[in-house]
């Protein structure tokens, strides 16, 4: 029976052993952590948000690279969620469209998939960080020195570079740039806006910004979003990374339901002897942290109520960067399309092939995340099995 190595036990990987022990191949995973999915088991902490619910040309729209719609076409979020209440997880969909587990946390489904993959015989190795290769046999740094492993075909799903402490390091470069394996750099995806704020805004920090549309370049989204003391944090600001990353502007629509000239109409009300703050308070009532926001970024203010209107319906906002890649919740850059088959098999090493988040492709949170990590590794861990013959 045909040997398969799987390094790296994410979701991508956890997926791809799951095809391959389907097909079956024997096959063993190995993860540099004391324990799998670590990663994936922090995202389900403040609820494991699964995929989106939605149409497949919008989900598709989500991902930056149109190599992964072959891929996410045969395991979308109609075959996350059969997938997911197959393992006995009920599910359910939000007001958003996202889908949930009914228990909201990521362990129960974990504990349910790796039942299922020791039942099918999988083996797994922790504490083993792979080197390389030492002619065909994998190399790996284990608690008891230097161990070698056959494999009849490899897949690597070693993640991308952020949070390093829970397994994605971005490491595993190294070996595949000394294979003639061109990369695409890291840079920080779904991060934080970095905002170097006045002292005035201290206070504020931890206050939400609610009802409000984000834009840099061409990217727009609505959504909710933090004041912190390092920037701006949130779901609000997380899908513009690609547009800030190439140092396009950020602002901000504080009222997106109402136009220029309906807002325009509200600031020309009589103001009387209040100050144009207080006005502008008042007339529009906005939060402390909103007015906080405005006054930070925008004084002083225009007195003509059109000229007010314009400035509050794209809020220029001081931003100098995104939070470090460590901090990122996923990266961008890493294995591109170019260097694999349409297997997902790297053409400088016949037999191994890359899955997950290492691989270039960048999407927004919501479930796009973890819907394009099932969705490649099954595609690998298929396409690994049909390789082998």
């Amino acid at each position: 029976m045909s040997q398969a190595v799987v390094i790296g036990g994410g979701p991508a990987g956890l997926m791809a052993a799951d095809a391959l022990l389907s097909a079956g191949v024997r096959v063993t995973l190995v993860e540099a952590k004391p324990s799998v999915a670590r990663k994936f088991l922090m995202a389900g902490k403040s609820g494991l948000n699964l995929t989106k619910m939605e149409p497949l040309d919008a989900v598709l729209r989500a991902y930056d690279s149109a190599a992964l719609a072959p891929m996410v076409r045969a395991f979308g979020p109609t075959q996350v969620k059969a997938w997911a209440e197959g393992l006995n997880q009920e599910t359910f969909t939000g007001s958003s469209g996202r889908l949930f587990p009914v228990v909201m946390k990521a362990s129960p489904l974990l504990r349910a998939w790796l039942a299922r993959l020791d039942g099918m015989g999988l083996r797994v190795l922790t504490r083993w960080r792979w080197t390389g290769w030492a002619g065909e046999a994998l190399t790996f740094d284990t608690p008891d020195g230097v161990q070698g492993l056959p494999a009849d075909v490899t897949i690597l799903a070693l993640g991308g570079a952020s949070w390093a402490r829970l397994g994605a390091d971005g490491q595993w470069a190294d070996v595949l740039r000394g294979i003639g394996v061109p990369l695409t750099p890291f840079q920080p995806s779904n991060a934080g806006v970095v905002v170097p704020w006045s002292a005035h805004m201290t206070k504020h920090f931890g206050q939400p910004l609610k009802n409000v549309s984000f834009a840099a370049g061409t990217l727009r989204n609505r959504g909710e979003a933090v004041l912190s003391a390092r920037g701006i944090e949130g779901g609000g600001v997380y899908p513009l990374c690609p547009a800030l990353r190439e140092g396009h502007a950020l602002s901000v629509d504080l009222f997106p339901d109402l136009d220029a000239a309906a807002l325009t109409a509200k600031l020309s009300k009589p103001r009387g002897k209040q100050s144009l703050s207080n006005h502008l308070r008042k007339a529009l009532r906005l939060s402390p942290a909103t007015m906080a926001l405005v006054m930070e970024c925008a004084r002083p203010l225009p007195g003509a109520p059109a000229a007010l209107a314009t400035l509050l319906k794209a809020l220029p906002i001081p931003a100098t960067g995104l939070r470090p890649m460590d901090e990122a919740i996923s990266t961008a850059g890493g294995v591109p399309f170019s260097a694999l088959n349409d297997g997902l098999m790297l053409t400088a090493r016949p037999g191994v092939f890359c899955a997950g988040e290492m691989l270039d492709w960048d999407a927004p949170t919501g479930g796009y995340l973890l819907t394009g990590c099932l969705a490649t590794g099954l595609w690998a861990g298929q396409h690994a099995a049909r390789w082998l013959g």
